[in-house]
């Protein structure tokens, strides 16, 4: 079996499951990492090349890569560097700030198409899989509403996306972030009432944060819940906690998540659509989808698609290893 050339841009927890993920995947090799931090890289990966961002696309081209799995965090990686790979070689990646989807698309897209790439955005598990679910629930039964709900145990889940944002704040050494779903918007939802929820309403937000020393917990806290996109319509906890506390309450990144919509069909009859995820590690989780994702941007270049893609735009087929014969064989 010929196996497609990836190269990983950008190297933290996610791209680190992406890693682990192609080594199970019989049809990909990892050929090399694009960093920013080349020399911490190598002394965690010893069997591969290591890139320094600056100068990567001439290297991308000398390894013979295929397609790149960009890692970095929504909020100020994936804007800067996308558009800029997304040049030079097939892209995917899992950017996860949802009121901003449109216009990374759109970045995405046109450089992409400017030199006849494929470059697919937002792919993970949500966005991605519960993306493709909400849509899903929406079209079986018609008129209603596909909702998210995530962190859904009592100690929530813990959002890769919001976590990154905290640790961009000037003064705050390391952060989690934990999502925790309201159950009595969950029970809303599955009455089939529709409701039209503004965003803190389905969820609220609690924050683990470790400080620089002489930072001020006081700014760090107005920083956080002012932050539009992530914490600023919400009801936000803050703590702040030492470096051990952190490393030894939260060593794992566990998360989960639950679609549903209801409604009803053709004589009034009640119906309720659920999808349900667990996930142990959040960011593998996220690295596996954009694996399978990888696997399908090879069949869009085939059929001589360019430009910037959804998960919405992609048949499920094309995520698969299996043929159109095993799948109608064994999965229909």
């Amino acid at each position: 079996m010929s196996k497609h050339r990836l190269v990983i841009i950008g190297y933290g927890n996610v791209s680190r499951g992406v890693r682990a993920s192609i080594a199970k995947s019989a049809d990909m090799e990892l050929v090399g990492i694009v960093s920013r931090s080349p020399e911490r890289v190598k002394r965690e990966v010893a069997d591969l090349p290591v890139i320094a961002m600056e100068n990567a696309e001439a290297e991308l081209q000398r390894l013979g890569a295929e397609i790149a799995i960009l890692g970095g965090g929504s909020k100020n990686d994936l804007p800067k560097f996308g558009p800029r790979f997304a040049k030079a070689i097939d892209t995917v990646d899992s950017f996860d700030n949802h009121i901003h989807i449109p216009d990374h698309f759109a970045a995405m897209d046109e450089a992409a198409k400017s030199t006849g790439h494929v470059a697919v955005i937002s792919s993970g598990w949500d966005p991605g899989i519960f993306s493709m679910e909400r849509t899903l629930a929406g079209a079986f039964l018609p008129g209603s509403r596909g909702y998210g709900f995530y962190g859904l145990g009592p100690a929530g889940g813990l959002s890769m996306g919001h976590s990154d944002a905290l640790r961009t704040i000037p003064g705050v050494k390391d952060a989690r972030q934990f999502t925790h779903a309201i159950p009595e918007a969950i029970e809303r939802v599955r009455k089939g009432e529709n409701p039209d929820f503004q965003p803190g309403d389905m969820h609220r937000r609690e924050c683990f944060v470790v400080l620089e020393p002489g930072a001020d917990p006081a700014a760090i806290s107005k920083t956080i819940t002012e932050m539009p996109g992530y914490f600023a319509p919400y009801d936000t906890t803050i703590n702040f906690v030492s470096e051990e506390e952190l490393k030894e309450r939260f060593g794992g990144f566990p998360h989960d998540g639950l679609v549903v919509a209801a409604g009803t069909t053709g004589n009034g009859n009640k119906a309720l659509v659920e999808y349900r995820c667990q996930w142990g590690s959040n960011p593998e989780a996220t690295a596996n989808v954009l694996v399978a994702t990888a696997r399908a941007v090879t069949r869009l270049r085939a059929e001589g698609k360019r430009g910037a893609f959804t998960i919405l735009d992609i048949p499920p087929a094309y995520f698969s290893p299996c043929s159109r014969e095993e799948l109608l064989k064994h999965w229909m």
